[in-house]
């Protein structure tokens, strides 16, 4: 009777661990290749990692979200090529058993859009603000189908994700992604992760780029996860280190 007794609170304390580490959002890999990591971060939301070649900075690891509900997927970000974006679109069908209703460029260049096409060949409609459509033709890259200017919301499942032009700061077009029902935040490349430098500025406006963080910031108080453009997630605090990153003195 006594070992019986101890089996069962040995097996409840197991169930609370396991309880604890779901609503902890603790990250957990569940899929990795040479070109692809998905990492899942809460129940409906995975972030993607692909990895682009660059002349300036080697080897550059580059975020995108996918966020789920109820058998339907939007991504925010494809991977950086058409190969390892089939991969992940093969990934959501097969294991998440999801139709994918969307994807979302968050601005116009390479480790954002370079796998477009491979979701455009399956018919699945991309979104994008009006002004990353722009600088995206100029650069000849693949053209996201619908714009929109300020804001737009997309139905995903019985809920929506949340897109928001911020104001400029990595590039004049990049937008952000609010997920409410894990209070998750894409921040592309206009969000840094700790101890990060400022990056690329070829395309930047480092005029504005710390009020438009500031913006991100009030606009989402409640925001839990946030999900830099390269590097690890962690929370307000990476909205934060952003904004101070950028003040004008600094």
């Amino acid at each position: 009777m006594i070992s019986f007794i101890r089996y069962l609170i040995a097996g409840w304390f197991l169930v609370q661990a396991g309880m604890n580490h779901q609503l902890s959002g603790d990250p957990q890999i569940v899929y990795q290749s040479d070109q692809l990591v998905i990492t899942r971060l809460t129940d409906h939301t995975y972030l993607h990692t692909s990895y682009l070649q660059t002349n300036s900075w080697g080897k550059v690891e580059c975020n995108g979200m996918i966020v789920t509900d109820n058998q339907e997927a939007i991504v925010l970000d494809t991977p950086v090529d058409d190969k390892s974006s089939n991969e992940l679109i093969e990934w959501i069908g097969l294991t998440l058993h999801c139709k994918l209703v969307g994807v979302v460029p968050t601005h116009f260049h390479e480790d954002c859009l370079g796998g477009l096409n491979a979701f455009h060949e399956l018919d699945i409609p991309s979104y994008a603000n009006v002004k990353t459509i722009e600088l995206a033709q100029s650069k000849g890259y693949a053209l996201p189908e619908n714009g929109f200017t300020d804001s737009l919301s997309l139905k995903v499942g019985t809920t929506r994700v949340y897109l928001n032009f911020p104001g400029e700061g990595h590039t004049r077009d990049n937008i952000v992604a609010y997920f409410p029902v894990d209070d998750v935040l894409f921040g592309g490349c206009l969000i840094k992760t700790l101890k990060a430098g400022k990056g690329n500025l070829e395309d930047a406006n480092l005029e504005t780029w710390s009020e438009s963080v500031e913006k991100v910031a009030s606009t989402y108080p409640n925001v839990r996860i946030v999900i830099p453009g390269h590097g690890k997630t962690g929370g307000k605090e990476l909205l934060e280190y952003t904004e101070t990153l950028f003040k004008k003195n600094n």
